[in-house]
């Protein structure tokens, strides 16, 4: 018994050791975990929310209270992970922090990089459940319109649309609902009890925009499902949602700039790769594209994101599936093949929807600060749409929307030259919307503005009405009299409509490039891009087949000819040339009965007229015509003492061929100290002086002196008389 005394002695002594092992162990993880915890009490806090359970004590909970306050500060100045973000819906949603928690809750669900798919699911779940007040389902269904674009997959969230739909019938809920389903709707979504249902929601609240935008897309899918007339352009039926979280989440996106938000790995290259910085919720940056569906999907699609070449896009055409950001199309040369090849109503709608409201949210509710960065990348997105806008050869009508809105506000200086270039690409529109949409706030700016601002301005609608006539000179070889003013709308214009925006256009240049000129005293540049303007002008009957010819006003027709640079007279003696070329053959297909309109009389009066005094102040030497628009009265002549007035803007004396005739005489007569200018006139020099003249690169005035005197210059010919006639 000793024996076994002493081994159970033995024995004992061991385990007490054993035991403070132990004890000495878990003191010293508890110690750890004290550490740690007070190194990232972020993570003790997302960890105490996530265990807090139903019927927990909410008033005068300090701990709550703390751990609360601890997320929210973290929430507000960094984002909250995407595990987090799933532990903190779950809490606001279930109400187990008490309803005043759920809505504090959802105020500060600030995502950091990406917003998990099921989160999202199990927070509709949660709606269904029907415990939360309206106000917080409110909240909710704003907060998804949020970050929609940040959830990480879209395949699971469509399964439940039906769930989703049951909600339209709640009044307060219906136009975030309508929101959500537009972003969410697919082809096999659409179905005649989710249209009836709308149409009876639309008879009880009345045509509201929300509604009618979402059975606009339904009538996209399926035509024959939806028979309610729909207007053509269907205004932005869904409002701003997102102030709420606004400003935080543009903060947060700032700071966490190096944030990788989904698998750059898969995006297709893109012209200019878009900044990793991303403003006010991402509007500003193109997204990459990504597919609507998880990769595990057993969906059978070609994911848009994986072409590789036009090769690989035809042999997938009919297997691609559009991305879930339709605005990632843009940028990417292969998606805008597919976008073109395709024609697909529903994908047009959907992106012009999605670059309407991120032109509205960045350019018209929140405008650029002016700060470098953020204008840098404003010139990044709208360089983008320009260059899409230029792929298609078409605008996006959205576009056109935002700049009808953003005209009014505009300073005219802020990304002027992005503003401009999609201002160039409108297309064309009836002369009767022209005056309040275009032509209004552009007046304000021209003539507010300095000139190098005029001068693009002109420059613009140069480039906006060669479009308009290359798009005319299409649809004429096409062999229809009504033109289609975009693809993707079925509105028409005839002919004479046509002729009616361009005439409008073509005189509110004349009537800019008048004062324009008047107010800046005649300025060699702004002349220049007008006197551009009106070589497009002067050629639309032969060069773009449309029968109209509108001749320049005065006040950019004597500017020009009496002008000091000798680029600008060259350049109106061109215009000239062509003026009278398509007069020509306009009379002649007239007389043979070859077309339908005609030119107007007093088109024919108003070039001869301008035709004469060129002729007579440059050949001719008479400056002054009585009866013409520039009669001068010979008493305040003879007060000048300008010797031999009449001969002062000939092609000897003319201000700006004055240095090219002091040249030539020097040429002819080395040795004469005195320069007799009127020397040049006489027999064959005056045939040289003319060659020495075009062969300085006057190709205009060659030509319009050829066709309207009958000169010659070339030297073959021994005609030596003096031109005076």
């Amino acid at each position: 018994m000793a024996d076994l005394s002493n081994l159970a002695g033995l024995v004992s002594e061991p385990s007490g050791e054993i035991d403070s092992s132990a004890n000495n162990r878990s003191l010293r993880l508890a110690e750890k975990e004290r550490r740690k915890g007070e190194a990232d009490p972020f993570g003790l806090a997302a960890k105490y929310l996530s265990r807090v359970e139903a019927g927990t004590v909410v008033r005068g909970n300090d701990e709550l209270e703390r751990n609360m306050v601890r997320v929210e500060t973290v929430a507000l100045s960094k984002g909250l992970p995407p595990e987090v973000i799933t532990v903190l819906l779950d809490l606001a949603l279930s109400l187990n922090a008490g309803t005043a928690n759920c809505t504090r809750v959802l105020k500060f669900l600030i995502p950091a990089t990406v917003v998990p798919q099921e989160a999202v699911v199990k927070g509709v779940s949660w709606l269904c459940v029907g415990k939360m007040p309206m106000n917080a389902q409110v909240l909710f269904v704003r907060w998804v319109l949020t970050v929609f674009d940040l959830i990480d997959c879209k395949d699971n969230l469509r399964s439940i649309y039906g769930f989703i739909f049951s909600f339209v019938t709640e009044e307060n809920l219906c136009p975030f609902i309508c929101h959500l389903l537009y972003l969410l709707t697919m082809r096999e979504h659409v179905h005649p009890y989710r249209v009836r249902k709308l149409l009876d929601i639309q008879a009880k609240m009345g045509r509201q925009p929300f509604l009618t935008q979402l059975l606009a897309l339904y009538k996209v899918y399926r035509p024959d499902l939806v028979t309610l007339s729909l207007p053509s352009r269907v205004r932005t039926g869904f409002k701003n949602h997102n102030s709420t979280w606004k400003v935080a989440l543009s903060a947060v996106q700032r700071k966490n700039k190096g944030a990788v938000l989904v698998d750059q790995s898969l995006s297709l290259d893109v012209k200019e790769k878009p900044s990793t910085r991303k403003r006010k919720l991402h509007h500003l940056a193109i997204p990459p594209l990504s597919s609507a569906f998880d990769s595990n999907s057993n969906k059978k699609v070609f994911r848009l994101q994986e072409l590789r070449s036009f090769k690989e896009l035809l042999e997938n055409i009919h297997n691609i599936e559009l991305p879930a950001q339709m605005g990632s199309l843009l940028g990417s040369a292969l998606a805008l093949h597919y976008l073109d090849c395709v024609q697909d109503e529903s994908a047009s709608l959907r992106l012009n929807f999605w670059l309407g409201h991120s032109l509205q949210e960045e350019f018209l509710l929140c405008p650029v600060d002016g700060s470098s960065d953020n204008t840098s990348e404003a010139c990044r997105f709208l360089s983008t749409i320009l260059f899409s806008q230029q792929f298609l050869q078409e605008g996006f009508s959205s576009t056109e929307s935002f700049l009808y809105k953003f005209l009014s506000v505009w300073d005219g200086c802020l990304l002027r030259p992005q503003i401009l270039d999609l201002l160039s690409d409108i297309p064309l529109m009836p002369s009767f919307y022209m005056h309040k949409l275009l032509f209004e706030p552009l007046k304000q700016l021209y003539f507010t503005s300095t000139v190098f601002f005029k001068c693009s301005l002109i420059e613009c609608l140069n480039s906006m009405l060669v479009k308009w006539l290359t798009w005319h000179s299409v649809s004429a070889l096409e062999g229809g009299l009504d033109i289609s003013l975009n693809s993707n709308s079925t509105m028409t214009m005839t002919l004479s409509g046509f002729m009616d925006s361009v005439m409008e256009l073509v005189r509110f240049v004349g009537l800019l490039a008048s004062e324009g000129l008047r107010l800046e005293n005649c300025h060699v540049l702004l002349l220049n891009q007008t006197l551009a303007f009106y070589e497009t002008v002067c050629d639309m009957f032969l060069k773009y087949s449309l029968p109209l010819i509108i001749m320049p006003p005065a006040g950019v027709f004597y500017p020009a000819l009496f002008a000091t640079d000798s680029v600008s007279v060259d350049r109106l003696g061109y215009i000239m040339y062509r003026y009278r070329k398509n007069l020509t053959l306009a009379k002649k297909q007239e007389q043979q009965r070859e077309q339908t309109f005609h030119i107007s009389r007093n088109t024919y009066k108003e070039f001869n007229r301008n035709l004469q005094a060129m002729v007579n102040s440059m050949w001719n030497s008479w400056w002054s015509i009585p009866g013409s628009d520039i009669e001068i009265d010979k008493d305040l002549i003879a007060l000048s003492k300008v010797a031999e007035p009449w001969c002062r803007f000939d092609l000897i004396h003319h201000p700006a061929l004055f240095s090219y005739a002091i040249e030539f005489h020097r040429s002819c007569w080395p040795e004469k100290k005195n320069v007799d200018l009127g020397s040049i006139k006489i027999g064959k020099y005056w045939n040289w002086y003319m060659e020495f003249l075009f062969n300085q690169g006057f190709d205009g005035l060659n030509n319009f002196i050829r066709t309207n005197t009958g000169h010659s210059s070339g030297l073959s010919s021994q005609d030596d008389r003096q031109p005076m006639t």
